[in-house]
């Protein structure tokens, strides 16, 4: 018997009058907040503007709803279409089932719209956002958990996970691997960020760092699992599609930075290389030469030069020469009128 475990929700679903509230949507509804948040914070220091992000996960968002839906529905077909099943239940997303390899898929779909409708590119809001998409299935595993499903392994250690008796479950305590990967996406979103800060990583870069770092965990916490899935070669199909998802992440990686290294300088198409990075628009500026000093007026320019005659030699002032009699003045007065 154990003596600690992690119990599980009698139900995942509380009714507000005819309202039913479920743990699963609510799970779903707050990642995306988070992805939303985190991502718009990470868009404007890359140079972007307040919103942006927001604007294109519109688009984002319900593609990526629709794409984990069919993926689950097309790689568990038996459980809507088999016999006895109803597949009208195939709509019932509230109930559980979304793949994440279909929602990152088609959800990458509907980003393309965005961004092509706001002339941006989409490697670079992919890499704003790689970081807050993890934390967002951090927070959506835990519908999971509301649900009762998903779970791992019979086990007895103290953070196992108690399962009621219910459809296509039998009571006990298993691996909590709900946990395990809410655990490791958190962990693959600080990779990211770290990553991302300290290599300054760009065009799509990041996000294909965050898509390899979880295919790595997805592969083991997978293998732990025993719902009903189908097999290749006695392998799970999420584990072939963790495998094969990691490799092509990892060639993207490396090739863009073959052929594309740095990060992007502008991100939205009306700002500047300063508005995406301030600190090197700073340094620029204290690097740039000094502009030159206004010139002096002209009167200080005649002053260090040799003096010009008086144009009005009524003005001109009366030169006394000593000894010179009155009419030597007047015979000088008239040669300065003549000159």
């Amino acid at each position: 018997m154990n003596l600690a475990y992690i119990p599980s929700p009698s139900t995942g679903v509380v009714h507000l009058g005819p309202i039913p509230l479920r743990g699963y949507a609510f799970c779903i509804i707050i990642g995306v907040f988070v992805a939303v948040w985190l991502g718009n914070k990470r868009w404007i220091a890359r140079g972007g503007k307040p919103g942006t992000v927001a604007d294109i996960a519109v688009w984002a968002v319900p593609f990526g709803l629709v794409g984990g839906r069919l993926y689950h529905v097309i790689t568990d077909y038996q459980l809507y279409f088999g016999e006895g099943r109803n597949w009208v239940d195939a709509f019932k997303i509230w109930e559980g089932g979304l793949g994440i390899w279909g929602a990152i898929a088609l959800g990458a779909v509907g980003a393309w719209i965005g961004c092509r409708l706001r002339g941006i590119p989409l490697p670079a809001w992919a890499d704003a956002l790689a970081p807050g998409i993890a934390l967002a299935q951090a927070c959506g595993r835990w519908g999971n958990w509301f649900n009762q499903e998903l779970y791992g392994r019979a086990t007895d250690l103290p953070w196992a996970l108690e399962i009621s008796e219910g459809p296509n479950r039998v009571a006990g305590t298993y691996h909590p691997t709900f946990l395990y990967e809410s655990l490791w996406c958190v962990g693959v979103a600080l990779l990211v960020l770290w990553a991302d800060r300290r290599f300054k990583l760009g065009h799509g870069r990041a996000f294909a760092l965050y898509v390899a770092a979880y295919c790595a965990g997805r592969g083991w916490i997978e293998y732990m699992r025993v719902d009903e899935a189908h097999h290749i070669l006695g392998v799970r199909l999420n584990v072939w599609t963790a495998i094969v998802v990691f490799v092509l992440a990892v060639v993207y990686f490396v090739l863009s930075a073959k052929f594309r290294p740095g990060r992007e300088a502008v991100v939205e198409p009306d700002r500047g290389p300063a508005a995406a990075d301030p600190k090197t628009a700073e340094a620029d500026a204290d690097a740039a030469p000094a502009a030159p000093a206004e010139a002096e007026p002209a009167a200080a320019e005649v002053s260090l030069t040799k003096p010009e005659p008086a144009a009005d030699a009524a003005e001109a002032p009366k030169a006394e020469v000593p000894g010179a009699k009155s009419g030597d003045t007047a015979a000088a007065k008239a040669d300065a009128t003549d000159a």
